[in-house]
């Protein structure tokens, strides 16, 4: 396995080499993300990051999570130029990009601190895209469940069991807390007057 590169493994080897795992709250979660909003900041510029967000599970205190940084960055609508421009710069910081296409507007994301080997120091996962994207509908869940911490905890109740059902399966475990994820994030667009 060691001639490979991540880019060349199964989702099956990609499970077993990245099993998911929650970790009890851990404070220098917010500490992590400061330094890697700043990175971000200084590599792209103000005008392509125009807001970056540490949001997911480690963005809520005292919530259990797998140990990564979700982070979301709004840049402007996206261009070919602006797109090969943020792929150039990010990856002169360590990350390796994804063009995502499971939502409803396909997206820029990036992930850094994965390796060959296994995890590498710290997770990070970024998410971009323009303020009308749907991925800043997950700032309604963030806050949500900062405030609400009767339906953190049941989130967190149902990442772990979720967790050991479907430790080397990502997307399986993804998918199962889909739902729970959509029903909050309505309650809270309702709640806020945004829907």
């Amino acid at each position: 396995m060691n001639n490979k590169r991540i880019e060349d493994l199964t989702t099956e080897e990609l499970g077993k080499l990245f099993p998911i795992q929650i970790v009890p709250y851990d404070k220098n979660w917010v500490d992590i993300f400061n330094s890697e909003s700043e990175l971000i900041n200084k590599t792209l510029g103000d005008n392509i990051a125009l807001e970056i967000e540490h949001f997911g599970s480690t963005a809520i205190d005292g919530l259990s999570a797998k140990p990564t940084i979700d982070i979301l960055v709004e840049i402007p609508l996206l261009t070919d130029n602006l797109k090969e421009t943020i792929i150039k710069k990010m990856s002169e910081v360590g990350y390796h990009f994804i063009w995502r296409t499971d939502e409803k507007v396909p997206y820029m994301h990036f992930v850094k601190g994965y390796t060959i080997e296994g995890f590498k120091e710290n997770v990070f996962h970024i998410h971009m895209g323009d303020k009308t994207h749907p991925l800043w509908d997950r700032i309604y869940f963030r806050d949500y469940l900062r405030q609400n911490k009767k339906v953190a905890e049941e989130y967190e109740s149902l990442k772990i069991s979720l967790a050991e059902k479907f430790k080397y399966d990502r997307e399986s475990y993804t998918n199962a807390k889909s739902e729970f994820v959509k029903r909050i994030t309505e309650i809270a667009k309702n709640e806020n007057g945004s829907c």
